[in-house]
């Protein structure tokens, strides 16, 4: 019986899995977002929103506690360079404190629509949501698409009545003792001229 068996197997040992499960939050946590198949970015959003929410308390024992699960690796950048910060380091400077304010829901997996060469396995983009940049004009980019749209629709409507406003505003008044000229009553002369 499997009682109290949480999480999937993934055809591996669980030694496997375990090293799997914290290299890819460690460069999940690197590089903002990596690519996988879906039932990996599954499991490892558990894992990774788990290892984020104790970051969130920025104490010692909350570090020594991701240290456990998660490990600690050095980082580099494109080059090969190692860079001055830690994995864990980052996730408690920089990462954790974007998240202060949210009570969950850290990543965001998203499907692609090219199979995996090898197996044809479903490919996604596991990624940390943005939370500083993700402000608009119309609001948050998390906000759904029919509220995108309608704001984009009164904007456009805001937009268009200014329009009618101004050229309202611009016509000059016409009495009715003026003649009023048109085109159409233009001189035959000033047209043979031309």
């Amino acid at each position: 019986m499997r009682h109290r068996i949480s999480g999937k197997q993934l055809n591996r040992t669980s030694s496997h899995r375990k090293a799997m499960r914290r290299n890819m939050a460690a460069s999940l946590i690197q590089h903002g977002a990596i690519r996988t198949t879906e039932r990996k970015a599954k499991e490892l959003r558990r894992f990774v929103e788990r290892i984020i929410t104790i970051a969130r308390q920025g104490t010692l024992h909350a570090r020594r506690r991701v240290l456990a699960e998660l490990g600690d690796r050095a980082m580099t950048d494109d080059d090969g360079v190692f860079m001055d910060k830690s994995v864990v380091q980052k996730l408690f400077d920089e990462v954790a404190p974007m998240y202060s304010d949210r009570p969950g829901g850290y990543t965001r997996i998203i499907r692609l629509d090219e199979p995996r060469l090898g197996d044809a396995g479903q490919q996604v983009i596991l990624q940390l949501i943005d939370e500083g940049g993700t402000e608009t004009s119309g609001g948050t980019e998390s906000s759904s698409r029919r509220k995108r749209r309608a704001v984009k629709r009164h904007e456009a409507i805001a937009a268009t009545e200014q329009a009618e406003q101004a050229t309202e505003d611009d016509e000059p008044s016409v009495e009715a003792d003026e003649p009023v000229e048109t085109d159409d009553a233009k001189d035959p002369a000033e047209e043979q001229e031309k």
